[in-house]
């Protein structure tokens, strides 16, 4: 069993964009990060965002609305930024107040700083395999890990566990792409699916993205097969003093066992996203340098 590394792979992603922005002259790129409220997973998340892009060389701007932030002001702010000809990259950091409707404010920024890939021209671009969109962080840093570990999906039969708008979905339609590190037959399996593991087992290249804490094990993975695990999920564990362990969708206790290659939670997936995230922001400069 391999493990794949997903802090080696986004340290090396991360070290390629540093070059590539010191050869920038000029304005560098930017990406404003907003958040709404005082989450500490929110707030964790775009401190983690903010000290890459510092790494890189990317200019960040962090815009904190209060919680008390009415959708039609936080739609107002998106407008500023989608207007301004400083700011390549725009992230609206999720999860947003209930009384704001989260997809029409993925909807509102503008599909040519969309570097979260939610808005729905980005989503399309995928289907029509147009490589002028960007691709949400997670399902272009699930393809990234694959590529360079060196699973072609050519011919594979990948199964993808979930069927979310932010993983399962793009990550099914970036797989059957007809290009170079695509190529594969896909199933999609859901909460509706009937008989999972007769699925599951066929799979060459299993991504689980379910959001249910080891909810994949042994009986359901074909030996041999590349485990890509998704989840982050708190377990309650009295022996730590956070209270809790972090695991993902799959038991990977005994699902290493059989698999060739595995993701582990955390340090699998997870780091891909920021690492995804910089470079689509890269990307919207580059697509747009004269602004």
């Amino acid at each position: 069993m391999e493990l794949i590394d997903g802090n080696q792979v986004a340290a090396a992603i991360i070290a390629e964009l540093k070059a590539e922005v010191a050869a920038f002259t000029g304005r560098k790129p930017c990406i404003a990060l907003v958040r709404v409220g005082e989450d500490p997973a929110s707030v964790s998340y775009v401190k983690k965002k903010e000290k890459t892009a510092a790494e890189i060389g990317l200019t960040s701007r962090v815009i904190l609305p209060p919680l008390s932030i009415s959708q039609a002001d936080l739609f107002a702010l998106i407008d500023q930024l989608n207007a301004d000809p400083t700011v390549d990259g725009i992230l609206v950091q999720s999860p947003l107040p209930k009384h704001i409707d989260e997809l029409a404010v993925f909807r509102r920024v503008s599909p040519a700083k969309d570097v979260d890939g939610f808005n729905t021209l980005n989503l399309g671009k995928i289907a029509q395999e147009d490589e002028t969109g960007f691709v949400s962080c997670t399902p272009a840093g699930i393809m990234e890990l694959l590529a360079r570990s060196g699973v072609d999906l050519k011919g594979k039969h990948v199964v993808v566990l979930g069927r979310s708008l932010i993983v399962g979905k793009p990550v099914a339609l970036l797989a059957l792409q007809k290009k170079a590190g695509a190529n594969a037959t896909v199933t999609v399996c859901h909460s509706g699916t009937t008989n999972l593991p007769a699925l599951t087992r066929q799979a060459d290249v299993l991504i689980a993205a379910i959001g249910r804490a080891e909810f994949v094990t042994a009986d359901m993975v074909k030996p041999g097969a590349v485990v890509i695990d998704v989840g982050i999920n708190r377990v309650p564990d009295p022996a730590r003093k956070t209270g809790y362990r972090l695991t993902g969708d799959v038991h990977f206790p005994s699902v290493s066992l059989l698999a060739s290659k595995i993701t582990p939670v955390p340090g699998g997936v997870g780091p891909m996203t920021v690492a995804m995230l910089m470079k689509n922001t890269v990307k919207a400069f580059r697509l747009h340098p004269a602004q």
